[in-house]
């Protein structure tokens, strides 16, 4: 099945370039709400997951444990800009485990953050793993290690506890198979699965609602949303799409975005999981896909006109003039 074209890209009023891709929204149950392209393809999520990721850290109570507040949880689940802001809290985890830098196995970058990054290099400073947009994530991964008594020099490997314990709850919220042949690397070393559209939407439906789990899975859903709809600026950064969009939206909305144009979204008063994956891999296309699929889901005026600088954005040169923009297709009507 060839995906239809969800957004384009105008250039004046001619339409310069095309995104394909797929959106779907289901229920906890599984049923479909919204279904455009091929949602039974599998794809990789990524770090739309990190939040899922993120739930045996609490649900353990490992978090507890080390005293990671709404702040170190949301860092947990963030694609971090690499802002001074956000390496303290990640540094503030990992002091917590009595560990420094050298224990993150994410990688280094240059800050996302292009002010941070020009501000750290005039001070004459190097990027390092903090800066790492999953190093936040990663602090989890060694908190979980150490609460376990699990070797956390080794936390990456998929075969290490803290990978089994992502992999089974990734694999019990989703409803999909996960064999060995759909594990992959992720760009921050640590193991990710593909696994069907639909079956992604499925596991933020739960993750909005509780629904098919446990009491104590439930509760760290719960805190995990609070942690990041209460402190969105911790989940991305400045200027970011998840920031903008959750800051306007509060508790109604959590969002992630994930590489390669992979977007999720958790719904909790409507009970709805999103999940968006853009053909090419353009991040610009997913979110005006997720934009589109939000305004289409909560389908009110003012909600719309939130929703409106993100469902068609517009394009400025580096002179600031407007030279176009962004628009969905007319698959997202009704």
């Amino acid at each position: 099945m060839n995906n239809p074209v969800l957004v384009e890209v105008l250039r004046g009023e001619a339409v310069e370039s095309r995104h394909a891709g797929a959106v779907v929204a289901v229920d906890a149950d599984g049923r479909k709400v919204l279904a455009l392209g091929d949602v039974k393809r599998r794809v990789f999520p990524r770090s739309a997951i990190k939040a899922i990721q993120a739930l045996p850290l609490v649900e353990s109570g490992a978090a507890d444990r080390y005293g990671f507040g709404p702040e170190e949880l949301a860092l947990a689940c963030a694609s971090h800009s690499g802002e001074p802001g956000h390496v303290a809290v990640v540094e503030r985890m990992l002091a917590r485990l009595s560990l420094d830098e050298g224990a993150l196995k994410c990688g280094v970058h240059w800050p996302i953050h292009q002010a941070s990054a020009q501000a750290l290099a005039h001070a004459g400073g190097m990027a390092r793993a903090v800066h790492n947009n999953c190093s936040g994530k990663h602090a989890g991964f060694l908190c979980l290690a150490c609460s376990i008594d699990a070797d956390p020099t080794r936390y990456v490997q998929p075969s290490h506890p803290v990978q089994r314990l992502v992999r089974d709850t990734l694999e019990v919220l989703s409803g999909a198979s996960l064999p060995p042949e759909v594990c992959a690397v992720d760009g921050c070393s640590v193991p990710t699965w593909a696994l069907p559209l639909d079956a992604l939407a499925l596991t933020f439906a739960r993750f909005a609602t509780g629904a098919r789990m446990l009491p104590e899975r439930a509760h760290a859903a719960a805190r995990l949303r609070e942690a990041c709809t209460t402190w969105p600026w911790h989940v991305a950064g400045t200027g970011r799409f998840c920031t903008d969009v959750m800051t306007l939206f509060g508790a109604r909305l959590f969002l992630k975005t994930g590489a390669e144009g992979v977007y999720c979204a958790a719904l909790p008063e409507l009970g709805i999981g999103i999940a968006v994956k853009s053909d090419d891999g353009a991040g610009r296309a997913a979110e005006v896909m997720v934009a589109a699929a939000l305004d289409r889901l909560l389908n009110n005026d003012v909600d719309s006109a939130a929703l409106e600088p993100f469902v068609r954005p517009i394009i400025r040169n580096w002179n600031g003039i407007v030279v176009g923009g962004m628009r969905p297709t007319e698959a997202f009507k009704p």
